[in-house]
């Protein structure tokens, strides 16, 4: 089966059906998560390895600055701190809901 390149974002991998949104897209979680069922099939998706790798790279940038906001001591290091605390929770999802592909998901469930 061939893959075609202008699939949607949004389709599921198992039954190629556009039934994700970007809601449920942004909490499908990355490789070494669970996944999100799909609605038709039932089957879990996740985001991608180009997510996972993202949300590492913006994640380990983060928590760098973070550390070195500590380190500087900086007379407003609290609140850059607090500020890029939220973005490494908030802009992986926003980036996984409007960017990258879903994939099967590879973890076994019990």
């Amino acid at each position: 089966m061939s893959t075609n390149n202008k699939e949607s974002i949004y389709t599921c991998p198992h039954c190629r059906e556009k039934t994700f949104t970007p809601l449920t897209k942004a909490f499908a979680g990355q490789l070494n998560s669970y996944g999100k069922p799909c609605q038709k099939c039932g089957k879990l998706c996740v985001n991608g390895k180009a997510a996972t790798i993202f949300n590492a790279v913006f994640s380990l940038v983060c928590f760098i600055l973070c550390v070195a906001a500590y380190i500087a001591g900086f007379s407003f290091a609290t609140p850059l701190i607090a500020l890029l605390i939220v973005l490494m929770l908030t802009v992986p999802k926003l980036v996984n809901a409007f960017f990258f592909r879903l994939e099967k998901s590879i973890k076994r469930t019990m």
